[in-house]
């Protein structure tokens, strides 16, 4: 949930009477960034976080239960969405220094302004710390949690959706282009619906990752996430084209530049993984050998 960009305050795309585009785009469906309860509001960014959050939680639970593993997916969901909730906080705040220099308290406590890339790398770094309290490999947890990450992260951006936070994507003639003149941030203009692809494509990547994974046929421990890594990336990358975050280097977003970060070391986690499974294999061989000689 991001009413500002990646790098700093999105804006409208245009400046325009508001009851007339309304009425001009009055068959568009009203967007709903709070529910108020009496004196309460509800974010439904946070509404579809822990929907998310629960989509996560069950597919680990199927995951531990396929690989009988004794997990408790409740408590490592938990502790990894509240860790990277926190992540993603300081990426976003931290893109614009002089802002929260300027209002510190303003940037860290809003309910608004949140980079996924924050959440991605401190997200990871919780897992890898919940690994050692289960006994269980650094690379195993990572490998086990990325299609519930996927999934996670595909459900959550339907809160970018219903809030109308400014992740859109450009102007489109397509029919299913939608306009957010009631949301966080509004724009009157037809756009791409960037939350609704970005979450076909966890759910596919999700399916990816769900199939490679099974302890039917193991693969080399950490090349699930070297996978995840790179389906990520790409998927991201892709998606920046359409979207309205500014440009920072080369014609790229901070998020492309992230994602082809993530995309390299995915490969990179993979070579090793599969390098590592080839050594163990090579040295099992050699001390069967040396058993029958």
């Amino acid at each position: 949930m991001r009413p500002a960009s990646e790098a700093g305050v999105k804006q409208r795309p245009e400046n325009v009477d508001l009851n007339m585009r309304s009425l001009l785009y009055s068959k568009d469906a009203r967007m709903y960034p709070f529910i108020h309860i009496g004196r309460f509001s509800i974010g439904t960014f946070g509404i579809m976080l822990w929907l998310a959050a629960v989509a996560a939680c069950w597919l680990l639970y199927k995951n531990f239960k396929r690989w009988r593993i004794d997990g408790d997916a409740i408590s490592i969901v938990a502790v990894s969405t509240v860790a990277g909730v926190i992540g993603s906080k300081l990426w976003h705040v931290m893109e614009t220094p002089h802002a929260l220099l300027a209002h510190p308290a303003d940037l860290l406590f809003d309910r608004a302004g949140f980079a996924w890339y924050g959440g991605l790398i401190v997200g990871i770094l919780t897992l890898l710390w919940q690994a050692r309290v289960y006994k269980l490999g650094s690379l195993q947890m990572l490998d086990l949690a990325s299609p519930a990450a996927a999934i996670g992260y595909g459900v959550g951006r339907l809160g970018c959706l219903v809030s109308g936070d400014g992740d859109y994507g450009i102007p489109t003639n397509l029919p299913w282009g939608m306009s957010f003149p009631h949301g966080l941030v509004p724009t009157f203009q037809r756009v791409h619906p960037t939350p609704i692809y970005e979450l076909l494509g966890a759910i596919i990547i999700t399916w990816i990752l769900w199939r490679q994974g099974g302890p039917e046929r193991p693969k080399p421990v950490g090349q699930i996430t070297g996978e995840y890594l790179i389906l990520t990336g790409i998927a991201r990358f892709l998606v920046e084209f359409i979207r309205i975050n500014p440009r920072i280097l080369w014609g790229m977003t901070n998020a492309q530049l992230a994602s082809l970060g993530a995309i390299v070391f995915g490969f990179g986690l993979i070579l090793i993984a599969r390098a590592r499974s080839g050594s163990k294999t090579a040295r099992a061989e050699q001390r069967a050998a040396a058993a029958h000689s």
